[in-house]
């Protein structure tokens, strides 16, 4: 063991990939001997522990004692990655049984979870395959494992493979990734064992919102959209999921945020690219969000109809808008793009000269200061007279109303005070306000072109999706919160 040759106590940083297979495409790979040579095969099993109230993961740890053969070894992992590809610090000690040992200080494990209060709490069965891989100038370790995770009386399925980088640049791990996917499928994983486990602990998962990204002041710019940016990948790849085992409309609607999320980070934060990925990255996501654009459009009129021939009409069109959805998810394209996301996020060599480094390097509160001003000077002058403004007038302010909330809710914790923290709550209840009115309207305008599309125009009483009388109001409601915005104090000033 690995474990052995370094001291009794070991502290290190790993940086890996991890994709997710099907156990078929794990069987095509080993058919194929795609890495080339009869690979080691361990048979694991690893207990993870912690306290009847998880605290150890509402701090973000995982303690696991691995067992392979007679040797045991404890391993405590620290701030899970979020984009499939991540940087973590891992502390690993042999240990002689199914017991915790936790005397290092290094490790800032929360006062509740002493040995005496550890519990376990699940198990991963797996049968791994191992292979060290030469890939340009580096040593890859690649790690093949199948096999299941298990809590109390529910059991998931496991197939993955992780590439963790010995040696040389970590731009080979994602060179390797893209061989794979092109042999079998591969997804960019975002969950780790221990995820899995916790989520079989719990109900279902469904639906994943965006949830609150930790920023600190002293981060620079290119720190803050990376955590960002991963975290709107995680987010997309977890509503992937969800959609892969139910056609749920709010998961589809959120796998759609979280798109518009990360084009608009990307858009925000285009100052501090120069690099010709970029636009080709960003292309590409709004391919892939126009993919899941009919199946949301339909979900929103069906919620508003109740005429009954329509709603028929409109859930067989659902399906099919569904099936399209699931056909891009599934797709090369859309595979490779989550890959090459991963891999951007990570490596951030985005700009190569003096000037461009000093961009990316610049204080990320005074960056979003910048951008936030420049967003709110343009939505509070394009809703002027807003209930004279054409539909086209009327999208391009929602997609600037859209851009300076999200902004607001990416660079939010930068501004930690108590008074800044309760005028951003404020603000954020303005946006949305403003978010809705103007999403209600867009839903009105679009629906005709909608139906017409779907070959629906000539329903009975199709037209009360889109009625001048609703317009009217919506139009003076949209003003009011038009209004409500501009006099919301600035949380970032």
């Amino acid at each position: 063991m690995l474990v052995k040759e370094r001291r009794t106590e070991a502290i290190m940083q790993e940086m890996e990939v991890k994709l997710e297979l099907t156990q078929s495409g794990a069987s095509s790979l080993l058919k194929k001997d795609f890495f080339e040579g009869s690979p080691t095969i361990l048979q694991q099993k690893s207990v993870y522990f912690d306290t009847s109230d998880r605290d150890l993961a509402q701090r973000g740890l995982s303690l696991r004692i691995r067992q392979c053969g007679n040797e045991r070894v404890q391993t405590v992992k620290s701030g899970d990655g979020s984009a499939g590809s991540f940087t973590r610090e891992e502390w690993e000690r042999p240990v002689a049984d199914d017991i915790p040992v936790l005397d290092d200080p290094e490790i800032q494990t929360p006062p509740a979870a002493t040995s005496e209060r550890l519990r376990p709490v699940f198990e991963v069965h797996v049968k791994r395959h191992r292979w060290n891989v030469t890939e340009g100038d580096a040593t890859i370790e690649v790690a093949l494992d199948i096999g299941k995770v298990v809590a109390a009386d529910r059991e998931a399925r496991l197939c993955e493979i992780e590439l963790e980088k010995k040696t040389g640049s970590p731009t080979a791990l994602f060179g390797l990734a893209r061989k794979v996917n092109l042999i079998t499928p591969a997804h960019i994983a975002v969950l780790s064992k221990a995820e899995r486990g916790y989520r079989l602990l719990g109900p279902a998962p469904g639906a994943i919102k965006a949830s609150v990204t930790p920023l600190t002041p002293d981060m620079n710019a290119a720190t803050a959209f990376a955590h960002l940016a991963a975290a709107c990948l995680r987010q997309f790849r977890l509503n992937e999921m969800a959609l892969s085992w139910s056609r749920d409309a709010d998961a589809l609607h959120q796998a759609r945020v979280s798109l518009r999320r990360l084009r608009s980070l990307f858009s925000i934060c285009k100052s501090l690219f120069a690099d010709s990925r970029f636009d080709h990255m960003r292309d590409e996501l709004r391919w892939l969000a126009s993919e899941l654009g009919d199946a949301r459009s339909i979900d929103v009129m069906i919620s508003h109809t109740t005429i009954e021939a329509l709603s028929s009409r409109l859930q067989e069109a659902r399906n099919n808008a569904y099936g399209a959805v699931e056909a891009a998810f599934s797709s090369v394209r859309a595979r490779s793009l989550m890959i090459d996301l991963a891999e951007w996020i990570s490596i951030k060599d985005w700009r190569g000269d003096e000037t461009g480094e000093a961009l990316l390097v610049q204080p990320a509160r005074r960056f979003a200061s910048k951008v936030l001003d420049k967003l709110w000077k343009k939505v509070a002058k394009g809703g002027r007279n807003l209930t004279d403004l054409d539909d086209e007038a009327r999208h391009e302010l929602r997609i600037s109303a859209k851009k300076l909330r999200y902004a607001a809710e990416f660079f939010g914790p930068l501004y930690k005070s108590k008074a800044k923290t309760k005028r951003h709550k404020r603000f954020i209840m303005a946006m949305e306000g403003l978010q809705d009115q103007l999403g209600s309207l867009n839903d009105l305008a679009t629906a005709p072109e909608m139906l017409s599309k779907l070959d629906l125009s000539d329903v009975a009483d199709a037209e009360d999706l889109f009625s001048a009388a609703d317009k009217d109001k919506l139009l003076n409601d949209a003003a009011e919160a038009h209004d409500t915005f501009v006099d919301t104090r600035r949380f970032w000033r």
